[in-house]
Formats: C-alpha cells, sequence, structure tokens
C-alpha cells in the first residue's frame, strides 16, 4: 500500500497528539492552531476507524517530516509580501495581514501544490483507511510505567510479622529472588527504610573501626605506650555484650539506635579503666613501684570515684529506658544498651583490667628487652689521644 510505520505514527499523532498545525497572528498578540481529533470521539476506540493515512510519498498530509507544526509557513515565505514603510506600526500591521491572507488562501485552495516554505501538501492524494491494515483489541495494561533512573521499575512492598527483624526478612527476600532464577537484564534491590537499613549496616564495622583507632591514637599520644590503650579498651567488649544481654531480657530489637548507644558505651566505660591505669602508671613513675602495687593502689584508691561515675551515668540514662509516650521507641533502646552495658561491665572491669594491666606490662618489658636485642644501642667510642 505504499505506507510506512512513520506515516502511520504521524497520522495518530495528528488526530491524538495536538499537532501545533498553524499560527494566527494579529496585531499584539500570536495565536496557535492546533490539530485535534474532537474530544467526544476519545472515548471510544471505534474512533480509529474513521483515521484514514495518505499514501503519496513518504510524508502523510499535512504533517511535516520533521514533526514540525504542519501547515505553517515560514517567514521567507512572505517576505515578499511585506511592503517596506517607515512607519514600523504600519508595517507590521501590513505584514501581519499578508500572512492571515496568505495563509487562508493556501488553505481555501484545492488545486495546485503549497508556496515555497509551506509545510502544507494540497495535492491529490490516496487516502487509505487505518482499519484496513490494523486492528484493535481490549487487553490490560498498567496505568502508569515507574522508572528509576533509566530503566522500568516495579516496586513490592512488604509487612514484617511481629517479632521479626528487617534484617531476617532481607535475608528471606534474597533467598526467594535466588530461588527464582531472575533473568540477568532484571535485576532487584531493596529501597525505602529497607534500603537505609541496609546502608546503615554496610556502614556500621567502619564507624566501629574508626571510634575504635580513634580513642587508641588518643591514648597513645597520652601515655606514650603502644600497650597501655589496648588496656583501656579491653573493657569494651563487655560493655557490649551487656547491652546486648540488657536488649534481649526486655526482649528489645538491636536497632541502629541501640547501635547508637554501644558507641556511646566507648566514651563511657573507659573511664573505669583510665581512673585505674592512670593512677598506675603515675605511681610507677613518680614513686617506682611495681606493677602489680601500683595497680593494688590504683583499684583501692579509684573505687570510690569509678562507683560514683558509673552510677551517675546510669541514673542519667534511667529515664531513657523507662520512657513512655511519642517517641519512646527511639528512647528506650538508647537506654536500655547504655544501662545493661554500664552494669555488666562495671561488674567485670574491676576485676579484668588490673589483671590484663599485670599482663600487658610484662608483654611490654619483655618486648623491650627483644627489642633491645635485636637493635642494641652503639656505645660511645672512647676518647682516644690522636697520636
Amino acid at each position: 500500500m505504499g505506507i510506512n510505520t512513520r506515516q502511520i505514527d504521524n497520522t495518530l499523532y495528528d488526530a491524538f497528539g495536538q499537532r501545533q498545525v498553524s499560527t494566527i497572528y494579529s496585531t499584539i498578540n500570536q495565536y496557535h492552531v492546533v490539530m485535534e481529533v474532537a474530544p467526544r470521539y476519545w472515548q471510544n476506540p471505534t474512533t480509529l476507524r474513521d483515521i484514514y493515512v495518505s499514501t503519496s510519498g513518504s510524508t502523510p498530509s499535512g504533517t511535516a517530516t520533521t514533526n514540525a507544526p504542519a501547515g505553517t509557513a515560514t517567514a521567507t515565505a512572505f517576505a515578499a509580501s511585506t511592503p517596506p514603510t517607515s512607519n514600523a506600526t504600519t508595517a507590521s500591521n501590513v505584514n501581519n495581514s499578508a500572512r492571515n491572507a496568505a495563509i487562508n488562501a493556501l488553505a481555501n485552495t484545492g488545486k495546485g501544490s503549497a508556496s515555497a516554505g509551506a509545510a502544507v501538501s494540497t495535492s491529490l492524494e490516496s487516502m487509505i483507511p487505518l482499519a484496513t491494515f490494523t486492528h484493535y483489541g481490549s487487553g490490560s495494561a498498567p496505568l502508569a510505567v515507574n522508572h528509576q533512573g533509566l530503566f522500568v521499575a516495579s516496586t513490592i512492598s512488604f509487612n514484617l510479622q511481629p517479632g521479626t527483624s528487617l534484617s531476617d526478612a532481607r535475608a528471606e527476600i534474597r533467598r526467594a529472588s535466588e530461588e527464582i532464577h531472575m533473568p540477568a537484564s532484571v535485576r532487584g534491590r531493596l529501597q525505602g527504610t529497607a534500603r537505609v537499613f541496609e546502608e546503615s549496616l554496610a556502614n556500621e564495622p567502619i564507624l566501629i573501626m574508626a571510634a575504635l583507632a580513634t580513642v587508641y591514637i588518643v591514648l597513645g599520644i597520652l601515655y606514650e605506650s603502644y600497650i597501655h590503650p589496648i588496656t583501656i579498651l579491653s573493657t569494651l567488649p563487655s560493655a557490649g555484650v551487656g547491652a546486648v544481654l540488657a536488649l534481649l531480657v526486655f526482649k528489645t530489637e538491636f536497632s541502629i539506635i541501640a547501635m547508637i548507644g554501644v558507641i556511646l558505651l566507648i566514651g563511657i566505660v573507659k573511664k573505669n579503666a583510665i581512673l585505674m591505669i592512670d593512677f598506675a602508671l603515675d605511681a610507677k613513675r613518680s614513686r617506682n613501684a611495681n606493677a602489680r602495687a601500683a595497680i593494688f593502689q590504683a583499684c583501692m584508691l579509684r573505687f570510690r570515684p569509678i562507683m560514683m561515675t558509673t552510677m551517675v551515668a546510669i541514673a542519667g540514662a534511667v529515664p531513657l529506658a523507662l520512657s513512655f509516650g511519642d517517641g519512646a521507641e527511639i528512647r528506650r533502646p538508647l537506654g536500655i544498651s547504655i544501662v545493661g552495658g554500664l552494669i555488666f561491665s562495671q561488674l567485670l572491669t574491676l576485676y579484668t583490667t588490673p589483671v590484663l594491666y599485670l599482663y600487658l606490662d610484662r608483654l611490654s618489658i619483655s618486648s623491650r628487652r627483644g627489642w633491645r636485642l635485636l637493635f642494641p644501642r652503639p656505645s660511645n667510642p672512647s676518647s682516644q689521644d690522636p697520636a
């Protein structure tokens, strides 16, 4: 039939795409003429039976090749129709009148071809009904096609059963996606709250390691030692275990807020070891006491300050652990983790810190001896007579 897909596409766009086909110029304004099927025909697909496609050439009737507004003449087509004049207002009026007259004459002409620069053909053309080579039928289609970036995307929402954590749901979703063997072109990933949770889990080890490294560097500079910062940091595992046990006792999930409480414990719990280790090191340096006597004296003298600071910290976190009302789901895990970590670490560190201090102090002494044997310091040469 001499019809290509571009002609069909342009014809349908002429009917339903609101194509601009002309422009009417007035003295101060211009008005766009839009061609479309009357709105009352949009509601019934039988309108497609009344659509005709032109077979003349590769360009359909009334349609520019580049999908430009059909029927709009270019400025060069009417350049000769504008008489020169010195009056700007008169020239504008004559120009607009000439354009309107030319466009109307072009629309009313039944023979011949369009003037140079016009996008409308007035020659005789063969028209073929669209229903001759197409058909339509009822079917189901989405009301909207969602995208994420440049890809078509579908969202599957889910809820959690009581007592189920988001991490368990994430593992179950991954297992199900692996079992159905999706094609390589189909990819799935979490969005919304689940994606934020996944990203937070990926960053938590980095945050904890950065916090521990910062504390170690600061303590190493303070005590001028590589060993004793490890003694102080040894109190942190007990705080983490205590926080987890407290959350289990109160049947509270280990959420991001609880993780923040564990990070806060890094700064709170290590003060117990600092109070003892700082006093012990000062006793060794100033009074030349041995490690066992120094740490024993430190435990005896620093027991009261340690208990006072710990009780104050616990008393400050109890209102968070017992909070109710709006926002309690955020404050309660924070308070429970802090209280549990402080109580558990307080019971352990009073006994484990002195023992660990003695072992690491011996390790420090032996390591220094080994280092001196491997890399002995050069002795000062005795002064001799040059003669």
